[in-house]
C-alpha cells in the first residue's frame, strides 16, 4: 500500500511504453508470476495455503447447517408442514450457501431447509477417519491444479502477448496504444473462454476470483444501525483478497483511466478535476472494502462484548491513511502553479511517511503475530550475544530469532527475518522519488517501478501472513479434527479448492 497510491502522468495522448494502459496490465501478470512462488515456497514447507483460505467457509457453512437442523427440528415439533425456507433464516442461508458454491443438488431443493445441510455435515463426520483411504474419491483433476508451474508459465505467456498486441498493433499497423490493450485483453478473454482442458484451471481460478470479489461487495450487515442479530463474520479468504487488491489500487485507478482516455478518443484528456474523480474513485475501492470489513468485524466484537474489537478499528484507520496520498497525489496533477505543487510535495511526504510506519508495524506485529512483546523479549532471549547463555541455557541465533519474532517461524529463522527485512524496504519505496529524475526516463517509469515493488512485496507478505493465519488455525485440540473434515467435505467445489497439491495432513504439526 505505501508505494501503490501516487498516479502517473495520466493526461495527454498515452503514448509510450510506460504509459497507465501497458504498465497495468504489466503488473497484473507479475502478480501472476508471484503468486506461483507463493504456490511452490507453501508446498515447499509444508503449508496447505487452500486449507487456510477456505477453513473460516467450511466453519460457516458447517455452523449454517446446524442452525438449519435446530430451525427444522423447532418447526416439526409445533406441527409445522409446509416446509417453507423463505421463513427459516438458517436453514435459507444453508440453502443459499449450498447454491452459492456449486453443491446444489436435487435433494437440497426438493428437502426441507437444512436438511441438505445435514447431510454433508454427516457424511463429514461419517468418513471423519477416512479422508485419506484407499476409496477417498474426493481427488482433485490434475487439469484443476493450479500449480506453481502452471502460474508461472501463464504470466510468462500473458507477457510475450502483451508485448506482441503492443508491437503488432502500434508499431506495424500505426494504431493506438487504446487499441493495443483492448486487442491483449480480448485475446486474453477470448483464450481462457476456448474449452481446452489444458486451460480448465484457469477458467476455475476466474470463477474463483470473481466469486470472491461479489462476496466483497456482498452486504453482511449495515453496522449503523442495531438489529439485534450478529452478522457473519468476514472470512479469511475475503480478507486476503481485498488486501491483495489494495497492492493493485493503482491498477484500479489506470483501469479509470482508460475509461477517460476511450472517452476522450482521439483527443488527449483535459487537465481538468473532473477527469481525475472517477479514476481516483476506483482506486480507492479496494482501501475502502477492506476498511468495511474492519467495521463490521468490529461490529460483531461490539455486540459479543469483545475487548479486542478496537483493534479492527485501529486497523480500519490503517487503511484510511492510504487514501490520502492517493487523493493528494491525484489532485496535484491537476494543480498548475509550481508553489502550490511544491507545498502538495511536502504534505504528500508526510502522508507516506504515516502511512508507511503504520503499516509496517501492523505487518510484524498484527498480520505475521511478531514482536507482540517487546519488553520482554530481549533480555530473555538475546542477552549474552549469539554464544552467551542466560540461566544455564545456550542462546544461539535461532533461539534469540525465535524469541525476537514468534516461536514457531515454518519458514524458518533467517527466511522470516529476511522477510521481514525486505518488506521494511518496499514499504519505503516512495523515497526513490527524491531521485526520480537520476533514476527514471519518466513519471510513467517511476510509477512502474514502485508498483512492481509493491508486487513483490505483497507477494513476501503472503508467506507470513497465510504462515501466521495456520498457526492460529492449527491451536487447540480440534485442529486435527478441522484438517481432516475440511479435506473430505470442502467448502467450495473441489476444482474451485484445488490451488495446489495439497499437503499431508501430518505436515500441519510440524515446527521449526
Amino acid at each position: 500500500m505505501s508505494s501503490g497510491q501516487e498516479v502517473g502522468e495520466i493526461f495527454g495522448d498515452g503514448k509510450g511504453p510506460t504509459t497507465a494502459l501497458l504498465r497495468s496490465p504489466t503488473v497484473i501478470i507479475a502478480a501472476v508470476g508471484l503468486w506461483g512462488m507463493n504456490v511452490y515456497l507453501f508446498r515447499l514447507f509444508g503449508i496447505d495455503y487452500a486449507h487456510v483460505l477456505t477453513l473460516d467457509l467450511f466453519k460457516e457453512k458447517e455452523a449454517n447447517g446446524r442452525k438449519g437442523d435446530d430451525d427444522d427440528d423447532s418447526d416439526r415439533d409445533e406441527g409445522s408442514s409446509s416446509g417453507d425456507g423463505n421463513n427459516n433464516p438458517g436453514g435459507g442461508g444453508g440453502l443459499l450457501l449450498e447454491k452459492r458454491h456449486g453443491h446444489t443438488s436435487a435433494q437440497s431443493l426438493t428437502s426441507p431447509p437444512g436438511s441438505a445441510s445435514k447431510s454433508n455435515v454427516s457424511k463429514t463426520h461419517h468418513h471423519h477417519h477416512h479422508s485419506h483411504g484407499p476409496n477417498n474419491t474426493n481427488t482433485i483433476d490434475p487439469d484443476s491444479e493450479v500449480t506453481a508451474p502452471k502460474l508461472i508459465l501463464f504470466s510468462l505467456s500473458l507477457l510475450l502477448l502483451l508485448h506482441l498486441s503492443t508491437v503488432l498493433w502500434i508499431d506495424l499497423i500505426g494504431g493506438s496504444t487504446i487499441g493495443a490493450i483492448f486487442a491483449f485483453y480480448t485475446a486474453v478473454v477470448i483464450g481462457i473462454a476456448i474449452p481446452l482442458p489444458s486451460t480448465s484451471w484457469i477458467r476455475t481460478a476466474v470463477v474463483t476470483i470473481f466469486h470472491r470479489a461479489f462476496e466483497l461487495i456482498h452486504p453482511r450487515c449495515f453496522c449503523l444501525q442495531s438489529s439485534g442479530i450478529i452478522p457473519r463474520a468476514i472470512p479469511f479468504i475475503d480478507v486476503f483478497f481485498a488486501d491483495a487488491m489494495c497492492s493493485l489500487s493503482k491498477v484500479f485507478f489506470d483501469w479509470g483511466m482508460l475509461w477517460h482516455l476511450a472517452w476522450h478518443y482521439p483527443e488527449s484528456v483535459p487537465m481538468t478535476l473532473h477527469s481525475i474523480a472517477i479514476p481516483s474513485i476506483a482506486a480507492s475501492l479496494p482501501y475502502l472494502i477492506r476498511a468495511r470489513q474492519c467495521i463490521v468485524m468490529h461490529s460483531i466484537g461490539r455486540m459479543k462484548s469483545d475487548p479486542k474489537r478496537y483493534q479492527h478499528m485501529l486497523n480500519a484507520v490503517k487503511y484510511s491513511t492510504s487514501l490520502w496520498p492517493l487523493i493528494v497525489s491525484a489532485y496535484q496533477k491537476v494543480v498548475t502553479t509550481e508553489e502550490e505543487k511544491m507545498q502538495l510535495e511536502k504534505v504528500l511526504i508526510v502522508l507516506f511517511a504515516i502511512n508507511s510506519t503504520y503499516s509496517l508495524a501492523w505487518d510484524i506485529i498484527m498480520d505475521w503475530g511478531m514482536m507482540q512483546n517487546p519488553g520482554a523479549m530481549v533480555p530473555e532471549s538475546c542477552a549474552g550475544g549469539s554464544g552467551g547463555s542466560v540461566g544455564g541455557l545456550n542462546k544461539t541465533p535461532q533461539s534469540c530469532a525465535h524469541s525476537v519474532l514468534r516461536p514457531r517461524l515454518r519458514f524458518g529463522a533467517s527466511t522470516s527475518m529476511g522477510i521481514l527485512l525486505i518488506d521494511t524496504v518496499l514499504r519505503y519505496s516512495w523515497l526513490l522519488r527524491f531521485w526520480e529524475k537520476d533514476l527514471f526516463l519518466s513519471a510513467d517509469t517511476y510509477i512502474l517501478c514502485t508498483q512492481f515493488l509493491e508486487a513483490i512485496r505483497r507477494a513476501l507478505w503472503n508467506l507470513l501472513r497465510v504462515e501466521w493465519e495456520n498457526i492460529k488455525q492449527t491451536r487447540g485440540k480440534e485442529a486435527e479434527q478441522d484438517i481432516e473434515m475440511v479435506e473430505n467435505d470442502p467448502f467450495l467445489p473441489v476444482s474451485a479448492m484445488a490451488m495446489s497439491p495439497r499437503a499431508p495432513a501430518g505436515k500441519f504439526k510440524q515446527e521449526s
